[in-house]
């Protein structure tokens, strides 16, 4: 053995200085320099390596699709911004009102499409927190019931294109955006089906915890309805349909399809008449902090990986990994289990840049497709983010849950749907054709 003790120790370094609540990119970075300072010392890592560290920024900076993750952030902000998300929600709601469990209902579809535009999980969750949660409490919607279905739809965001989860995952595992996207598709409308499914049993074998909408908050009604619901939903459909199809059927690249989003964002908020200065600019702000949060992430991690790599640690988890007895399925099960332990305590970027450069070589080397590999550890983050205790879908909601609403409401609520989750991730591991049916269709 060489020095993959010191990259062990390195790692460990780095886990601790997380748990502790130092920032992620800060971690890296000091990791990185501790470590490297003491491989150069000992002469396990070479000054020449370090010379390799611009050009690999470089590298990353050229890279044309990261453009796309400041396009997609500032769509989902305007359209948040701008109200557009609310007036959704109320029209999805007041159609969906007579059934029973219909706000539910109306909270999975309404997240489903703001999944679709927005592509954030905190501006979602929020906005619907905000919107829906304080009409079902007071029309006596179980608390459980009522929040499981805010933070798990809220947290599509995460899975349905155009994911920011799946823009990074492309970069760190090799494969292009359009294919991710194409295969996250039909495991994201399965995890929105089992949700909604889940919500129409629920309020059918008990009626009293998802009661229907009063006639009295169903006023509009004809052709003020029908003009309403046209207004407030075929705009986003629309630009869904523009963003992802043209995606999809090869029209534009993930980065082009972006700005075309970004832009139509701006156009439906003109055309809505709620347009102003201080809305581009909030918008902007809003992109440029989360952006910036990524890139001094990636730029941190990459030091890490690249003295991580100088001391042996890659290639010493790669042999590990491989090496499993069981072969791909116990890397499969191990990498699961890894992601979804971190992504109880971590935010979704962080994982990708700590976990990701460990596990692409060793699936690799195993033959695994990337694609499916990709979406799979998509699904597990999903569920990972609405894990009681510490999931993050559940500290958005309890940030705007009025005051009836406890954290325990909270977590409870959330072990139906994060059950739901796991069966799909399941189903998503034994039928790789969930995912590579619709790749193959599109490259095709």
């Amino acid at each position: 053995m060489g020095y993959e003790w010191l990259a062990i120790a390195m790692f460990v370094g780095f886990f601790f200085l997380l748990i502790s609540g130092y920032p992620v990119a800060f971690s890296f970075a000091g990791t990185a320099i501790v470590f490297g300072l003491i491989g150069l010392s000992l002469d396990a890592v070479k000054i020449d390596l370090l010379r390799l560290l611009p050009n690999r920024w470089f590298g990353t900076m050229s890279d044309f699709t990261l453009l796309a993750i400041p396009f997609f952030i500032y769509l989902g902000s305007v359209l948040e911004k701008s109200g557009l998300a609310e007036e959704l929600l109320e029209t999805v709601g007041i159609l969906l009102g007579p059934l029973r469990g219909g706000i539910a209902l109306a909270v999975v579809a309404v997240g489903t499409l703001l999944a679709a535009t927005t592509g954030v999980v905190a501006a979602t969750i929020i906005a619907m927190g905000l919107i829906s949660l304080p009409i079902m409490v007071r029309l006596g919607y179980d608390k459980g019931l009522a929040t499981g279905a805010i933070t798990s739809s809220g947290t599509l965001a995460q899975m349905i294109p155009p994911s920011l989860v799946l823009v990074v995952l492309s970069d760190q595992i090799g494969v292009s955006v359009g294919d991710l996207f194409a295969g996250a598709l039909i495991p994201g409308l399965m995890l929105a089906g089992s949700y909604a499914l889940y919500c129409v049993v629920i309020a059918y074998l008990k009626p009293e915890l998802a009661p229907p909408l009063p006639l009295e908050m169903r006023r509009i009604r004809g052709r003020a309805l029908l003009i309403k619901s046209l207004k407030a939903l075929v705009p986003p459909i629309v630009l869904i349909f523009a963003v992802l199809g043209s995606i999809f059927f090869g029209v534009a690249t993930p980065t082009e399809a972006g700005s075309v989003g970004a832009v139509g964002a701006i156009l439906l908020a003109w055309a809505n008449k709620r347009l102003s200065w201080k809305l581009l600019t909030d918008s902007a702000l809003s992109t440029a902090r989360t952006s910036t949060l990524v890139i001094m992430i990636l730029f941190c991690s990459t030091f890490f990986s690249l003295i991580f790599e100088a001391l042996g640690g890659t290639k010493f988890v790669t042999e590990i990994l491989t090496g499993l007895p069981g072969g791909i399925l116990a890397f499969i099960i191990v990498s699961n289990i890894v992601v979804f332990l971190l992504g109880i305590f971590l935010e979704f970027v962080e994982i990708c840049f700590i976990v990701m450069p460990l596990f692409v070589p060793a699936a690799s080397a195993l033959g695994v497709d990337m694609v499916w590999f990709g979406i799979m550890m998509a699904v597990n983050l999903q569920t990972a983010f609405v894990s009681p205790p510490v999931g993050f879908s559940l500290f958005y909601l309890q940030s705007v849950a009025p005051k009836e609403i406890e954290t325990a409401d909270i977590h409870k609520g959330a072990l139906p749907f994060m059950a739901l989750q796991l069966v799909v991730l399941v189903l998503v591991i034994l039928f790789p054709g969930t995912v590579t049916w619709l790749v193959e269709r599109v490259q095709g």
